[in-house]
């Protein structure tokens, strides 16, 4: 770690604004930053509300007495150093101002010990003046880490703390923002306690899958579905500056499986840069639109996007608190993240694996050892037009000439048939959404105005045919040559875009319950329906397939029993 000094004066002016020290949730924010900064994979916090105090401690790598005695003064930081760093900030922080905010603000005291034993050896304790410089040095026991306690918060200015809000929201936004970090950061075990008892304990975990299921209810960690691809590098001539080829350039995510679990708001679209959670208008559209047409009318779907790319990307002077930024190459990375979404609700290997759970990740591992089997090895897979594995499911049964029954590599699906149909279909009319002329007009009869100007937003020929009557000339090419085409152009004029005409259209075209259908037929439709882009829901938003798997089977005819035990023996 590079020593703490202060930065020249012309990377400071380039610095759009200074740090906002606002609330207690503000103050721990700059302290747990720090902390991560400083590599630090253990973080407590603890809070006394009512005494305006606040202490981190972490097991990060520490300071030696020089940079304790630097730590708090006005710009210094040993994050960056000269202008050129301004565009490869790898580093939560880097304006060096949080501690000299919070020595204006409180009574700020800093325990110390490097990882590495230093020159002075031991730890320090360093209290700092308003200045930010040191007013008392003086030798302390403490392990490896750093210690930070920010007491009489705002006690200089007492009109501030009354305009703040109440503790209990204070501590809300404690709350909030320590999940957004948590996420960023899963890795990391976080301890919180509030007026010395424990209040929240998260992590660690391997992806934010393990962590998201601690702060929404009702979620499961098999209800996620992750996935980390490589990301591909902007046009080389349309680059923003040069860029290090050695620092990779990842995107996790991190989604709710719509036909498991989605939201009545927004509120659980998230966007991070680089460990940072940051609110991002032009991505989280994004990320709705990537969900169109998966989750029930008004809901809204889970998902967790976190872009590692080089810094040389992201502008950070958009929000004094850094919470929003500015990304270049905008469209490459909607594009990335779209397509890493759509690899996510795909029916793949890849993202059937990660619905298992413990024991059935428990069950893999013992067979490996024995000579039992408690599932079939997997069948051969195809790849769908885009070149992604896709599993070839075998059909077997019909059900009441409604659901499928198929065989899985794991165990067995049953398949509803319509609304597996209803999304084949929905994403071929996506795809090629064609007007056709009809053999002989459709006259259509008490149209009031507002569905004749549905019909012509959706560009059907309309011509009046007399008193009350209309001639309807064209129409969506699966219901031309329908019976009921009639019935279906009534439907279509009742209101709604584009996408729920083609809903619409959809519905009415595919197979309806009831149909029977031969084993040929039945496994068209599921070879089909497993190469759609959302195969888990129907556009409603309906689930379309019901898991049973192998180790649900074995555990529930006990065949993982010894023998012996299962005689009395």
């Amino acid at each position: 770690m590079n020593s703490i000094r202060t930065l020249p004066e012309d990377v400071v002016n380039l610095i759009a604004a200074s740090e906002v020290i606002d609330s207690l949730a503000a103050v721990v924010r700059e302290l747990v930053e720090n902390a991560l900064d400083a590599g630090a994979t253990r973080i407590s916090v603890y809070l006394w509300p009512g005494q305006w105090r606040v202490r981190v401690a972490d097991n990060g790598i520490g300071l030696d007495l020089p940079d304790l005695e630097r730590a708090a003064m006005p710009h210094s930081t040993s994050k960056i150093a000269d202008i050129a760093d301004l565009s490869k900030i790898s580093s939560l922080g880097f304006r060096g101002e949080a501690l000299h905010s919070l020595a204006q603000l409180s009574d700020l005291e800093i325990l110390s010990r490097p990882r590495v034993p230093s020159a002075e050896g031991g730890g320090w304790r360093v209290v700092y003046d308003r200045q930010g410089e040191p007013q008392t040095v003086e030798d302390a026991a403490i392990a490896p880490g750093t210690v930070v306690t920010v007491s009489n918060l705002f006690g200089p200015w007492e009109t501030r703390r009354q305009a703040l809000p109440s503790p209990s929201q204070q501590l809300r936004g404690v709350q909030l923002m320590l999940q957004a970090i948590a996420l960023c950061h899963p890795r990391v075990t976080w301890q919180v306690h509030q007026n010395d008892r424990p209040w929240l304990q998260f992590g660690p975990g391997t992806s934010a899958r393990e962590i998201l299921p601690k702060f929404i209810k009702g979620v499961r960690v098999g209800d996620l579905q992750y996935l980390k691809v490589q990301l591909a590098e902007p046009p080389r001539e349309e680059s923003h500056g040069k860029w290090d080829d050695s620092i990779p350039m990842e995107l996790d995510v991190t989604v709710g499986l719509p036909d498991r679990c989605h939201r009545r708001r927004p509120d659980w679209i998230k966007v991070a840069v680089n460990g940072r959670m940051v609110r991002s208008p032009e991505l989280e559209p994004t990320l709705l639109s990537a969900f169109a047409r998966t989750c029930p009318r008004d809901r809204y779907p889970v998902c967790f996007v976190h872009l590692h790319i080089h810094p040389a990307f992201i502008d950070w002077n958009r929000h004094p608190a850094k919470a929003e930024i500015y990304l270049h190459h905008l469209e490459h990375w909607q594009e990335q993240i779209r397509a890493a979404i759509e690899r996510t609700l795909h029916l793949n290997p890849d993202t059937l694996a990660g619905d298992e759970t413990r024991m059935e990740k428990f069950l893999r591992v013992s067979e490996g050892g024995g000579n039992y089997r408690t599932r079939p090895t997997p069948p051969d897979t195809v790849e769908d037009g885009g070149g992604l594995a896709v599993l070839k499911l075998r059909a077997l049964a019909q059900v009441h000439n409604t659901y499928i029954v198929c065989e899985h590599p794991d165990g067995l699906w049953l398949v509803e048939q319509h609304i597996a149909h209803e999304r084949v279909i929905y994403e071929e009319l996506c795809d090629r959404w064609q007007l056709v002329p009809l053999d002989s007009p459709i006259i259509l009869q008490n149209l009031c105005s507002s569905q004749l100007e549905q019909l012509d937003r959706l560009d059907l020929e309309v011509d009046p045919f007399g008193e009350g009557l209309w001639a309807v000339r064209s129409a969506p090419e699966p219901l031309a040559r329908r019976d009921d085409c009639a019935d279906a152009l009534l439907e279509l004029s009742s209101g709604g875009d584009l996408q729920s005409a083609q809903v619409a259209t959809a519905c009415r075209t595919a197979i309806r319950n009831g149909t029977p259908l031969d084993l040929a037929e039945m496994q068209g439709l599921l070879d089909r329906w497993v190469r759609t882009r959302h195969p888990r829901t129907c556009p409603h938003g309906r689930p379309i397939f019901l898991r049973l798997d192998e180790s649900s089977l074995s555990r529930f005819f006990r065949r993982h029993w010894v023998i012996g035990k299962s005689h009395g023996i």
